[in-house]
């Protein structure tokens, strides 16, 4: 696996060459770049792709969220910052972390895994195609491999969701918006705001549940049931 990409922005000198110390002591990652200026670090962002960026927020010119919020892609985020108030739109903006300093190693080095175990993940989810019927996927520090076809259903907890499967539960770090879209072609399919089935696994269903072949039942949401109807007819 190609080493995590990253570019670091922080109007404080001293910060940038922390993280740089930092970051020299993690194997599987590069620091391209460092910025202290906010705008010059979107152009250089605007023209290369990096896998990850470290963002303090209260910078001159252009906060963090703002820089964030510009980028012609969605690269991950990590904000580094001093300020606590942000922690509510970091969470909307789905960054992998939010650190507030003085920040010591072993925090740091955390969010850096979690930020490689998403790529990761994203990755595995990115690169599949019709031949290709399983993925690979990180969950409790294990690497795991499960066929699509064992997928019973998949249940949303926020920024985690859960893959259930006839042998085992898996909690990922991902969201389901983001399953949904890159799975729905295998025959995946929403039927609530937190569930989604694999629809060979359906049985039957009524205006208010399906029910799955092994005998499960899930709730069947509002806004879904006409998309159900479609998608089984």
């Amino acid at each position: 696996m190609a080493n995590l990409t990253i570019v670091n922005v922080d109007d404080e000198y001293p910060a940038l060459q922390l993280v740089r110390q930092y970051c020299d002591q993690i194997e599987g990652i590069d620091l391209l770049e460092s910025f202290q200026d906010p705008g010059t670090a979107l152009d250089y962002l605007a023209k290369n792709r990096v896998d990850l960026v470290i963002l303090d927020i209260n910078m001159p010119g252009m906060n963090g969220v703002e820089l964030l919020q510009q980028l012609p892609y969605n690269p991950l985020c990590i904000f580094l910052t001093l300020e606590t108030q942000y922690a509510v739109r970091a969470f909307e903006l789905d960054v992998v972390h939010y650190l507030v300093k003085p920040v010591d190693f072993d925090t740091f080095k955390k969010a850096i895994h979690k930020a490689k175990d998403l790529l990761q993940f994203k990755n595995s989810m990115h690169n599949k195609n019709e031949q290709e019927d399983f993925i690979v996927f990180k969950s409790n520090y294990i690497m795991n491999k499960v066929f699509l076809k064992d997928i019973l259903w998949i249940q949303g907890f926020g920024e985690y969701i859960v893959l259930i499967t006839p042998f085992k539960k898996y909690m990922i770090l991902d969201r389901m918006s983001n399953f949904e879209e890159k799975f729905q072609n295998f025959g995946f399919i929403r039927i609530h705001k937190s569930y989604i089935v694999l629809s060979s696994h359906i049985n039957s269903y009524d205006s208010n549940n399906v029910y799955l072949k092994g005998g499960d039942k899930l709730p069947l949401g509002r806004t879904y049931k006409s998309f159900v109807k479609e998608h089984l007819s």
